[in-house]
């Protein structure tokens, strides 16, 4: 079941699918499979392990730290080097599992909360990412060189994504990243798994910046098919969004409980 469930996720050692399927695939689907399919499965994973598999937990628990740890690792490492935004994003996409499964191996009421966070805020953002890769003729770094420039809305609201996926301050991406920490320290095992993940977020901003750096602080004629207003405030809601759930989590959270 954990394998299975693994390779649903795209957790490592079972992620070698992911970038060559979200690179190849329509963007559309990819954003499809990166979100609303990797949210089901993860509730779908914590709910199966916390009701079937909650009394015998010291046995699985070590497997998840490797696992864990191990994806956090695969995933932003090889991220970094990545020339391809899209590809960059299936990898990024590995490394926010691994946050992920914090909740499957804390499985306390913190878990929960921050899976649900988590969820929402890692769907939002990467659902406008892709929208924005989809109206991209070029899905390289330097496709995005002078994006700034030429458009300045969508720069914006593709900066807030980026910022939320890193855990910035301020984004939904940072308090669900918390949560998760959060539910790991109330464990009080394992506690180096902390440190770990925290490393492994200051590697992530590294290569989202790339981004941002390409749109604000290089010269260069990025490519966009015609965008409509309707596009535009869609883009814009997501935003918002983010930031909202950024600092006030209750607002989802609070469904849980009423």
């Amino acid at each position: 079941m954990f394998v299975g469930l693994g390779f649903k996720v795209a957790a490592a050692p079972f992620h070698i699918w992911t970038p060559d399927v979200y690179d190849g695939a329509p963007t559309v689907f990819t954003s499809f499979m990166a979100t609303i399919v990797k949210a089901a499965v993860f509730f779908a994973f914590f709910r199966l392990f916390e009701n079937a598999f909650g009394t015998i937990q010291p046995q699985w628990q070590k497997l998840i730290v490797i696992i864990t740890a191990a994806t956090l690792l695969i995933g932003n490492l090889t991220a970094v080097f990545q020339q391809s935004v899209k590809r960059m994003l299936a990898y990024s996409s590995i490394a926010q599992a691994g946050f992920m499964l914090f909740a499957l191996f804390a499985l306390n009421d913190k878990a929960e909360e921050g899976l649900i966070l988590y969820t929402a805020a890692y769907s939002l953002a990467t659902i406008g990412i892709f929208a924005v890769l989809i109206k991209m003729n070029d899905h390289s770094f330097d496709g995005f060189n002078g994006f700034a420039k030429h458009q300045p809305l969508l720069a914006a609201t593709t900066t807030i994504f980026l910022l939320s996926l890193a855990g910035i301050p301020l984004t939904a991406g940072f308090l669900s990243k918390f949560y998760m920490l959060k539910a790991v320290i109330a464990t009080h095992q394992n506690l180096w798994l902390v440190i770990f993940a925290v490393l492994m977020a200051a590697v992530s901003v590294y290569y989202y910046f790339r981004v941002i750096q390409a749109m604000y602080f290089r010269e260069g004629d990025a490519q966009v098919i015609k965008v409509t207003p309707a596009f535009k405030s869609v883009l814009v809601i997501l935003a918002v969004l983010i930031i909202v759930l950024g600092i006030f989590p209750a607002l989802l959270l609070n469904w849980l409980y009423f």
